[in-house]
């Protein structure tokens, strides 16, 4: 079993900046799982934000590019999701989710951003 909490979400306005933070522990390496970041606004379906593999390939869609950058501390366990000029569009839910070298994916609980305008 993996456990993932997410942090770092708030309210921030137009143009500003958060840096969320996804923590993992349990029974994994943490440095051979990928680490993907979701978002799902109110009403509308989850959608994958970035990704990074465990030999640090990045990977964004294509709304985020340029604004957002995914990390990772592998001593830490911990990967990261730094956003920048963040927009009201921006508003949702984000979730981190970790697939093991086996295959096992898991989910954190979310963390709530709300850009305002």
């Amino acid at each position: 079993q993996v456990q993932l909490v997410e942090s770092g979400g708030g309210l921030v306005q137009a143009g500003g900046s958060l840096r969320l933070s996804c923590a993992a522990s349990g029974s994994t390496t943490f440095s051979y799982n990928s680490i993907d970041w979701y978002r799902q606004a109110p009403g509308k379906q989850r959608e994958w934000v970035a990704r990074i593999r465990s030999g640090g390939e990045l990977n964004y869609a294509d709304s985020v590019k340029g604004r957002f950058t995914i990390s990772r501390d592998n001593a830490k366990n911990t990967a990261y999701l730094q956003m920048n000029s963040l927009k009201p569009e921006d508003t949702a839910v984000y979730y981190c989710k970790t697939r093991t070298e086996y295959g096992y994916e898991y989910w954190g609980q979310g963390t709530q951003v709300t850009v305002s305008s």
